[in-house]
């Protein structure tokens, strides 16, 4: 099984003069010489370099003290999170699914062999604990697939200590400036061989001059939809907290952006492609749907004074829980080793690539002074999602309470989040009145979404209470939930026709 942790380090240029003195440095009492490890690392990554495009780092590491294969994803500047698997001959599967989105149906080959000989010292303040470890290294780089030659350079690493604070490291690193030290311009060991031997180097990532048509701007958005959707992947498959919600959140948007803007984007090419998004988007919610009423299920049921929660309401909920997690998970992290879902990835990359863009939508203004094209043709389409969730919220409210109403405000619901993505891909041509569009309809989304919360909760309180019922077990705190849930619904429903028109009186796109 492997191991997580997050690694916050800083990399310099060094010469042959060594580390400079570090004592005196705020915060640290002593340092400690721990020796030199030898160590030797191969790199895998695709035949094109795929992962270290996106500055993920693959390797099998012998020597030292955490000897075994090293998966490292990044988080931030200087900040990435090292998956750790112990020691074997090939890429273990746990770490080949973690990186399978970019990979896909490609091959991890060895592609650059470094030998390096590590200086260890230990940063450690006057109670004795360690702030932060410090190494030297002597690198001898080969290159193994798709180039040839040697480099070899010597730099320093500064890796802050587990649940220390980051600004030991901002002191460290104004001591070594003093001494003439610079950070480095390479962001791994790895990025410095790839640029020092001869060969390939990773593909550019895309960088997209500033948006001027209709097409730009919503190709900006589903471009960034599509990164979140693959940047996610590891995430998901390692169960971290909100990744399922935000990378169907991903899906959605990107799904919502080819139904709002038909008049950019061919429909002809982006229709099936929503409806494997539309897929996606389901088995991600088969599990964050669940998880999401548990949590409420919870917080309600927390609520409750104690001498009203009769029976053994807790342990039944609790299982009920575990067993359709169990389930979930299971069904996600194989649609996300299938070949459909990997299809899709591809035909995501394909639209970013050679974008399907509507003659009309790629035209750019004549004249400066004029109201551009694109902000006509964002604007018309912003109003137009705007005017269907109008027209749903309204007919919902007619509804007499009960069923039809709760239909028809999930589907206003629906249509907010629709309106919102919308808003959001216009932005950045439509200015203010789009971001406060944008903020509205989150607002609106966020109200009726308790209301869609309390649907649901309700039809899992009426489930286990026939289970219940039938196991002869008390169930009155069942009925005493579903009430309140009643109760709950009916207070969203009447604070909505204010929410509603203060909506209409802000809309100005």
């Amino acid at each position: 099984m492997a191991d997580t942790k997050r690694e916050i380090e800083r990399k310099y240029e060094s010469d042959d003069s060594g580390l400079p003195d570090l004592t005196g440095v705020a915060g640290v009492a002593g340092i400690v010489d721990k020796g030199t490890a030898e160590l030797d690392a191969t790199y895998y990554d695709t035949s094109d370099l795929r992962l270290a495009a996106a500055s993920i780092t693959l390797r099998r590491r012998t020597g030292g003290h955490d000897a075994g294969w090293h998966l490292k994803l990044p988080v931030g500047p200087g900040v990435r999170d090292e998956i750790q698997a112990p020691l074997s001959d090939t890429v273990p599967d746990e770490l080949a699914g973690l990186v399978r989105a970019r990979v896909r149906e490609g091959q991890l080959v060895p592609v650059v062999r470094l030998r390096s000989d590590r200086d260890l010292r230990d940063l450690v303040a006057a109670d004795g604990r360690q702030l932060a470890e410090v190494g030297v290294d002597t690198v001898r780089a080969e290159r193994l697939f798709g180039g040839e030659g040697t480099a070899q350079w010597t730099e320093i690493e500064v890796e802050l200590a587990d649940g220390e604070d980051q600004r030991i490291l901002d002191k460290v690193e104004k001591r070594l400036r003093k001494a003439n030290v610079r950070p480095s311009k390479s962001a791994s060991k790895l990025a410095r061989a790839l640029a020092e031997t001869r060969g390939g180097h990773p593909r550019p990532k895309d960088e997209p001059a500033e948006p001027v048509t209709a097409g730009d701007h919503v190709l900006a958005y589903v471009r960034a939809q599509r990164d979140a959707i693959v940047d996610l992947d590891p995430a998901v498959r390692q169960d971290a907290e909100e990744s399922v919600h935000d990378m169907r959140v991903a899906t959605r948007r990107l799904r919502s952006t080819f139904k709002s803007f038909p008049k950019v984007l061919d429909r002809k090419v982006t229709d099936p492609i929503g409806d494997e998004l539309k897929w996606l988007a389901g088995e991600l919610g088969v599990g964050r749907d669940q998880e999401v009423l548990a949590e409420r299920l919870d917080t309600v049921l927390d609520d409750l004074p104690a001498t009203l929660v009769h029976g053994p309401i807790q342990d039944r909920l609790a299982t009920w829980s575990k067993a359709e997690y169990g389930g979930a998970r299971r069904r996600l992290l194989g649609v996300l080793d299938s070949a459909r879902y990997l299809t899709l990835l591809d035909t995501l990359d394909a639209v970013v690539a050679d974008p399907p863009v509507l003659k009309a939508a790629a035209k750019k203004p004549k004249k400066a002074k004029k109201p551009k094209k694109a902000e006509k043709v964002l604007a018309k389409a912003v109003r137009k999602d705007f005017a269907k969730v109008a027209a749903l919220i309204e007919e919902a409210m007619e509804q007499p309470p009960g069923t039809d109403r709760d239909l028809g405000l999930h589907e206003a619901r629906k249509k907010a989040k629709r309106t919102r993505y919308a808003a959001e891909a216009a932005g950045p041509a439509l200015g203010s009145p789009a971001k406060a569009l944008t903020k509205a309809m989150k607002s609106l989304q966020g109200l009726l979404g308790d209301h869609q919360d309390s649907v649901m909760v309700r039809v899992t309180l009426g489930e286990l209470s026939a289970v219940a019922h039938a196991a002869k077990e008390n169930t009155f705190t069942y009925g005493l939930l579903y009430g309140r849930e009643e109760r709950r619904a009916e207070e969203v429903e009447a604070a909505l026709p204010e929410e509603w028109e203060a909506i209409k009186g802000s809309m100005d796109v």
